[in-house]
């Protein structure tokens, strides 16, 4: 298993799979950051997110697409900061400074 996991979250329907995916990384000691965007941005308003915000080592939203979802930048979901409200790069970062990249 890779010391660091980044996984790209797009769509909706799968926060349970980020979760399970998140939970088996972290039991073989990697390092996994996860970052949402466009319509799974919504997915920051399901009950389970804030214990993904806890399991994985950093969290964050795409700003833009959390506002063109309809919801306000002052409406930071539960489990995160108004500091993990933040842009594409995010994205980048996980290309860049992780070992393995899913795409969901």
């Amino acid at each position: 298993m890779a010391k660091s996991l980044g996984i790209f979250v797009t769509t909706l329907g799968s926060l349970q799979h980020v979760i399970g995916i998140t939970k088996a990384a972290k039991a073989k000691g990697s390092n996994v950051k996860v970052f949402f965007t466009w319509k799974a941005t919504n997915l920051s308003k399901e009950p389970d997110f804030p214990a993904l915000c806890e399991l994985a080592d950093d969290v964050s939203i795409c700003v833009d697409s959390y506002q063109k979802q309809g919801f306000s930048v002052d409406d930071v979901p539960e489990g995160l900061t108004a500091k993990k409200m933040a842009t594409q790069a995010q994205h980048g970062i996980i290309i860049e400074d992780f070992d393995c990249y899913l795409s969901l």
